[in-house]
């Protein structure tokens, strides 16, 4: 077994992410989207909008200044993508819908959330009484429905028609055709999905979750078996099978890292650059550090989302946004965009201790230029908080 060193697994990661080519230098357009997600398979949708929605920024990350249309063109008029349960709500290739069968599947079987199996038992049909509602009118989005209910059930407050929905969604019957204020409207598949790829031929469940961890291991270069299952969140005691089969089949190859208390696989095929430089605000969502645990033994880096946590218990803030500076996970700013003022602001800014405040504020102020100048806003506006604001604040 060979061992790595954990600077090569840092930037075999950072190679198999996109952080290591270069950012087109003219216009970016629908080849360089199709590259990122040929190398990350898939990012995670997530609606909140302080700084910018998080789907839109692994593009930014990896690609730089872009229009967002592109992405929202490629699921819902080109077709090339499609949402779905992948790792969390996600944009997937519209080829991965037949290695996402299982998971409908597991849905069918009554293997999701206990209260969502509950209701589809109790009101099997309203949900038909939905579907074919859907398949008469659609598309349709839940407010659009005759008879969805009131608000108010244990699901985020759904009403019936919104759980409805989202069932035949999970269960791969309806599917999102389009946005309307990020809300969804749903189809049938079959208007939404091209025939070629609805069609396709359907493996059994063992060979989607060996593809799917193939393409898992492409995403992240490196990594253990619990990494490989979490990308697609294929079940853990599921997932480990596969991985030692493609570790004999020597699609996997069994290495040490060090530091890492757990034997890890590396994609055949991924080069091990010697270096590299990168400069890149990372969205909490984004395939690079979503597995906190990875992002700790890849980069030293622990990061908890606050969202949730009470204004007075945060640590550095509401909206953190990791800062990526050549190879490492240099700095963390809490953002938001205040966009009736024109005004990115940062809240706060944290160096991490292995970096010099004054190399990482330069590099990090013209990130937030960028970053500014991507969303059309006019300027930022550095605040007091964190141990690098005021190098931050004298930088330009």
């Amino acid at each position: 077994m060979d061992d790595l060193t954990a600077a090569d697994a840092r930037r075999i990661a950072l190679r198999a992410q996109g952080f290591a080519d270069p950012k087109p230098p003219g216009r970016v357009d629908l080849r360089h989207v199709r590259r990122v997600f040929g190398r990350i398979q898939l990012i995670q949708i997530d609606s909140v909008n302080v700084f910018v929605r998080a789907h839109y920024v692994p593009l930014f990350a990896r690609l730089g200044r872009y229009d967002p249309g592109l992405l929202d063109r490629m699921a819902y008029e080109r077709r090339e993508l499609f949402e779905y349960w992948g790792h969390e709500a996600s944009f997937l290739p519209v080829e991965l819908w037949p290695l996402m069968r299982w998971q409908m599947e597991r849905a069918l079987r009554g293997e999701l959330w206990g209260g969502m199996v509950r209701f589809a038992k109790e009101n099997a049909g309203y949900i038909e009484a939905v579907y074919e509602e859907v398949r008469a009118r659609g598309p349709l989005s839940v407010a659009d429905l005759s008879d969805k209910g009131e608000r108010g059930g244990p699901w985020w407050g759904w009403a019936p028609g919104k759980t409805a929905l989202e069932w035949l969604f999970w269960t791969g019957r309806i599917t999102t055709s389009s946005r309307r204020n990020f809300a969804r409207v749903y189809d049938l598949v079959e208007r939404v999905i091209p025939s070629q790829h609805l069609n396709a031929p359907i493996p059994d469940q063992h060979e989607q979750h060996r593809r799917l961890l193939v393409r898992a291991a492409r995403a992240l270069g490196v990594a253990t078996a619990n990494d490989l299952a979490d990308y697609f969140r294929i079940k853990k005691p599921d997932a480990r099978p596969r991985v030692t089969e493609l570790a004999e089949e020597g699609l996997l190859v069994p290495v040490r890292v060090e530091g890492w208390k757990q034997e890890a696989y590396l994609d055949p095929k991924a080069p091990k650059p010697r270096a590299v430089d990168a400069r890149a605000l990372v969205s909490p969502f984004d395939s690079l550090v979503w597995e906190r645990s990875r992002a700790e033994r890849l980069f030293g880096f622990r990061y908890r989302i606050e969202i949730y946590t009470p204004a007075h218990k945060r640590v550095h803030g509401y909206y953190v946004v990791p800062f990526l500076l050549g190879e490492h996970l240099a700095a963390r700013v809490d953002l938001k965009a205040d966009r009736r003022a024109g005004t990115l602001l940062v809240h706060a800014a944290y160096s991490e201790d292995h970096a010099d405040p004054k190399q990482t504020a330069g590099p990090l102020r013209e990130q937030l230029n960028e970053t500014a100048e991507w969303l059309g806003l006019d300027r930022v506006k550095i605040g007091a908080r964190g141990n690098l604001a005021r190098a931050l604040r004298a930088s330009r």
